[in-house]
């Protein structure tokens, strides 16, 4: 009996040493794991723009708290679209939730990782043209999340350049025609430029080591300004771009406000950040049980027209008031 006895106390010590042990792991378990797909530098934000991951903003206002109901894994590119489909595998090898992917080759390097891990997009420019989603009401699959719209503003955006700069004849576009979907955006601007009466050429970089003769070339060619066709690679090199335009007293056309803040002239298109953030929403639904197929796609309702007056000072150019007046913000 006295055997007995021992063995049940020991037991039931070794059971509540246990217990905590268990509890952690159960818990562990439950916490949910988001999987994040970037192609901008570690340690930056999925746009590639400093500042805190405007994802994790967009769920802590949602009530999720990083290590204590939600944690995440974050993949980054660096740049470089060849790595994605490593990394897209890596996420589904850790068995994560749900993967926020940033920038079309990076939703599709998710999608042939996974077709049962929920998707949840960003910063795809038209994901019905691109073949990522069925449609925009009902996406199917296991991908849902928000389109930018990116390359459908191109010919509004050399419609506000041209009000800007009056004398634009000549426009140099700078884009990486490796980006899919980088030739839609193209013809928008060229079908604009026919009517507006301004000629397009394009300088292509394919590579980072590219970009300084992309930059000799734009100046032998004497443009009136330039437009900067957004995509992860040139979007890593934009500060130097900045600088090279500010440099030679080039007028610049941009679609975040961040480049326009950092001396660029003047931008058109959606708040980066804010649709980054507005993601969490549906990591959120996917969290409570959503189905993907089943959450609309969002598309941008909201775009800012962002004026540098410093450097349209500097440029010695005039924005005409009526033009200053559908800004949303001016840099003095």
């Amino acid at each position: 009996m006295m055997i007995i006895r021992a063995a049940l106390g020991a037991a039931l010590a070794l059971g509540l040493l246990a217990a905590p042990l268990v509890a952690k792991a159960q818990q562990a378990k439950t916490v949910p794991v988001v999987g994040i797909l970037t192609p901008a530098p570690p340690f930056k934000s999925p746009t590639g723009l400093p500042g805190e991951d405007p994802l994790p903003v967009g769920l802590r206002d949602l009530g999720y708290k990083e290590g204590d109901n939600i944690r995440f894994e974050y993949r980054s590119s660096a740049g470089h679209d060849d790595r994605f489909p490593a990394l897209a595998r890596d996420l589904v090898g850790l068995k994560v939730d749900i993967i926020v992917a940033a920038t079309v080759p990076a939703i599709r390097a998710a999608q042939q990782a996974t077709t049962t891990i929920a998707v949840v997009m960003v910063l795809s420019s038209d994901p019905v043209r691109l073949g990522l989603i069925k449609s925009l009401a009902q996406p199917g699959g296991n991908t849902t999340g928000l389109a930018s719209l990116t390359f459908d503003l191109s010919r509004k955006r050399l419609e506000l350049f041209k009000e800007a700069v009056q004398k634009l004849g000549r426009v140099a576009v700078l884009l990486n025609p490796t980006s899919p979907a980088i030739s839609e955006g193209v013809t928008e601007t060229k079908g604009a430029a026919q009517a507006l009466g301004i000629k397009i050429e394009s300088f292509e970089v394919r590579e980072v080591a590219e970009l300084d003769g992309a930059f000799a070339a734009i100046l032998h060619a004497r443009p009136d300004g330039i437009i900067v066709v957004p995509d992860p690679l040139v979007a890593s090199q934009s500060q130097r771009i900045v600088e090279f335009t500010v440099r030679n007293r080039l007028p610049s056309m941009w679609v975040t406000k961040e480049t326009v803040e950092a001396g660029g002239l003047i931008s058109y298109g959606i708040d980066y950040v804010d649709h980054v953030r507005r993601a969490a929403t549906y990591v959120d639904k996917v969290l409570k049980g959503a189905k993907p197929a089943d959450l609309p796609v969002e598309q941008p309702t909201k775009f800012e027209l962002v004026i540098n007056l410093k450097t349209a000072k500097a440029l010695s150019l005039t924005i005409p008031p009526a033009l200053l007046a559908l800004a949303d913000e001016i840099i003095q």
